[in-house]
């Protein structure tokens, strides 16, 4: 009988883990079809709404029109699907368990080929990651799951949404479980998010989504120099997502002053988009996608590019418009990327490719999604280097992000003390001196030689 015992024993722990295997096999498996079916479906719609507006010579005229329509439907039918997607994602799953309205797929979808088609600012992935979201939750429901499976049902969702928007599903599948939690990978999520994002990509694939690879050609001999160029390049684009972020906040900031009623208030940020945009250039409007590909080619940037790119976006989201953000950093980061390589003597298009992953890993606080996105868009042999610039631009970035809603789980330097557990709106970093710390030997420093100077001033 003892026995018998030990043996059930010994089998109970794989028994279970295997049911628990083939149980989210299937439920990802599902949730990647449908998330696949469902991003086709906006990809196509977004597709030939941006290809029929811009036959208009100034279509863009139409930005306070569609910004209003875009405030005025999300505020009424959905007010869960304002702003950027991802974010209201990542609030849902922190916040409510998961819980998704069902109207917000449909609201999100239309509000944002609204709002890209007329030449918004804004990206596609954030819209695919909430439908993603969306559906998933619907599916959870019909389901009756508990609040932890939802949970992980509505992450597969985001990564099937990131994957099938891209084409790239590995790092789809990281992004959905790195993204929640900065400093944290939830890994009972990681083979169910792998799973979704591969069969959402290949449903996607196999009704002619078509995909951006960018295999580099060139790609720099190892040398000290280089290697010292592409960790400043790491600090650069860390202190370009600093700024971006910052400019994020303070066009929310603006638009809150603004006490008016919101698709009123929709109305004069399409207006100054569209006097911008004669200022500057209709460059900044829409995806920017053939300005990506320009600046992987090797086109220079100017020094103002990454900066007026993210101004547009600041006002297309903050002020009624519906879409992503990942679509606007990869923009910022492949021009900051490139002016940086002109400023150095590098080759524009490896550093353009390296800005534009590192302001990934910078903005949303996703490095090891943001590197394994390298090597799946330009190839295995940058990813050396675009993953020691991703890190870095994590670290450098600090504690704030594109995605507000996440929690912190970790403080980037042993010097800086942050409410660990809290969302990133909510955290407050500030410098915490340590006795033995490199900081406090300089700070120890200048004030030696403040006193000196103040000695021989006094003499």
């Amino acid at each position: 009988m003892k026995k018998s015992e030990s043996f059930f024993k010994k089998i109970e722990e794989p028994t279970v883990l295997f049911v628990s295997i083939f149980k989210w096999v299937v439920l990802a498996t599902i949730t990647g079809i449908i998330v696949g079916i469902a991003t086709t479906i906006f990809l196509k719609l977004l597709t030939w709404s941006i290809y029929y507006s811009k036959s208009f010579k100034y279509y863009f005229f139409l930005l306070p029109v569609a910004l209003f329509f875009s405030s005025f439907m999300i505020k009424y039918l959905a007010p869960e699907a304002e702003g950027h997607g991802t974010e209201k994602v990542i609030e849902a799953i922190h916040q409510r368990s998961g819980r998704i309205a069902p109207l917000v797929v449909p609201i999100k979808l239309f509000a944002t080929i609204i709002t890209l088609a007329i030449g918004g600012s804004a990206g596609k992935e954030g819209p695919c990651a909430q439908i993603g979201g969306g559906l998933s939750s619907i599916f959870a429901t019909l389901l009756k799951l508990d609040n932890n499976d939802r949970k992980k049902l509505v992450i597969c969702g985001i990564s099937a949404g990131f994957a099938s928007v891209f084409g790239t599903p590995i790092a789809g599948a990281i992004f959905g479980v790195e993204v929640l939690i900065v400093g944290g990978i939830l890994y009972d999520v990681l083979l169910p998010s792998f799973i979704a994002g591969l069969m959402s990509y290949q449903i996607s694939a196999l009704f002619g989504i078509s995909y951006f690879y960018h295999p580099l050609k060139f790609i720099h001999v190892f040398t000290e120099a280089f290697f010292l160029k592409v960790v400043l390049s790491g600090v650069f684009f860390g202190i370009c997502s600093f700024i971006l972020i910052e400019i994020l906040h303070f066009g929310r900031e603006i638009s809150l002053k603004i006490d008016l009623f919101e698709p009123f208030r929709a109305l004069i940020g399409g207006v100054i988009i569209v006097l911008f945009t004669f200022i500057f250039s209709t460059k900044y409007l829409g995806l920017g996608l053939d300005h990506i590909e320009a600046y992987l080619e090797g086109t220079g940037a100017g020094w103002y590019d990454f900066l007026l790119k993210s101004i547009f976006t600041s006002m297309t989201l903050n002020f009624g418009g519906s879409g992503g953000m990942i679509t606007p950093v990869f923009f910022v980061g492949s021009s900051a990327g490139s002016f940086f390589a002109r400023l150095i003597g590098e080759d524009i298009s490896t550093f353009a490719a390296i800005g534009l992953v590192s302001l990934v890993a910078g903005a949303a606080n996703t490095p090891i999604a943001a590197s394994i996105m390298a090597v799946e868009l330009f190839g295995a042999k940058i990813a050396p280097y675009a993953a020691v610039a991703c890190v870095i631009s994590f670290l450098m970035t600090g504690h704030r992000s594109i995605y507000p809603s996440q929690v912190l789980a970790m403080s980037k330097s042993a010097s800086i003390h942050v409410d660990i557990g809290k969302e990133i709106e909510e955290a407050h970093a500030h410098f915490k001196p340590r006795r033995k710390s490199l900081i406090m030997l300089w700070l120890m420093t200048l004030r030696k030689l403040k006193k000196r100077r103040e000695k021989a001033h006094g003499k």
